[in-house]
């Protein structure tokens, strides 16, 4: 069970911790508890209900109106509200209430209702990976355990992977390879460039997840890819660039690296020729136009 402060409640729901204050003492919409030393704490039911009733009030429903509901009728109204505008925001906070209830029959309807409204691809970069970043933020704040990260990013994996297996192969198309360097195992977003990819007619081979520099030159041996993929989840993950680099440069010359996850503008500058930083899929597909 999640224990969460009423900073942590701001960040997760998006509602200012004053306003909680408020909405707590006039409704008495929570149930804070106290740790030993008499700190107040909020659990998931805190969270999820906070979400619910930030949801409602941003769609112009009063909280002095909501406070008395249930949670299904509270379900209800934002089922309403989701069904009569594609708003973003209400998958993303719906997205956690299923994830803290781990709920894979709720998450897939969330995914596939929200594929019918705004397109596969609009789910995926405007709700599914802001979501991701929400799950940092819980994550960070100790306040999702394994389990809940594991399920959730499994079942996204799972969306994706059957998205890309719906594309026709093309063995004829410029060839990507797509990897992640040694170290690094978040592959969501690397999933999702390969789909991309395979969408703009180029012939994909995904190594997946923590891929030996030393297993890169026999795979390029095989398949002569025109391109290689990879990318980078956070700035500590990129002590391996200078040796990512350099074994391009030594073992696979010629070869054009894209690499996404590089911020830094320092770092884009100094990069070699063939090396293509990117950052969003809209860019990676942009590259792959220029050869």
């Amino acid at each position: 069970m999640g224990q969460y402060s009423i900073k942590e409640l701001e960040k997760l729901s998006g509602i200012k911790a004053h306003t909680i204050r408020i909405w707590e003492k006039r409704y008495a919409i929570l149930n804070p508890s106290r740790t030993d030393t008499n700190i107040r704490f909020y659990g998931d039911d805190d969270l999820k209900k906070l979400i619910n009733l930030g949801i409602l009030n941003q769609n112009g429903l009063k909280i002095s109106r909501l406070s008395g509901l249930s949670n299904h009728e509270l379900h209800e109204k934002i089922m309403s509200i989701t069904d009569a505008k594609n708003q973003k925001d209400v998958y993303i906070d719906r997205f956690i209430v299923s994830m803290l209830d781990l709920d894979e029959i709720a998450f897939s309807r969330l995914i596939q209702e929200a594929t019918l409204k705004i397109g596969f691809e609009n789910t995926v970069v405007d709700v599914l990976f802001p979501f991701l970043r929400k799950i940092g933020i819980l994550w960070q704040t100790g306040n999702i355990t394994p389990s809940h990260e594991h399920f959730i990013s499994n079942l996204i994996r799972q969306k994706i992977f059957a998205s890309i297996d719906a594309i026709p192969l093309n063995d004829q198309n410029p060839k990507a390879i797509f990897f992640l360097p040694e170290g690094e195992l978040h592959e969501i977003a690397l999933l999702f460039y390969t789909y991309m990819a395979k969408k703009n007619n180029i012939y994909t081979v995904y190594l997946g997840q923590s891929v030996p520099l030393s297993d890169l030159k026999g795979v390029q041996e095989t398949y002569q890819a025109d391109y290689f993929i990879s990318m980078y989840s956070t700035s500590a993950s990129m002590k391996g660039l200078d040796q990512l680099v350099s074994h391009f440069a030594e073992e696979l010359p010629g070869v054009n690296l894209f690499l996404a996850g590089i911020n830094d503008a320092d770092t884009r500058k100094s990069l070699p020729d063939f090396v293509y930083p990117f950052n969003y899929p809209s860019e990676l597909i942009n590259l792959f136009k220029l050869f």
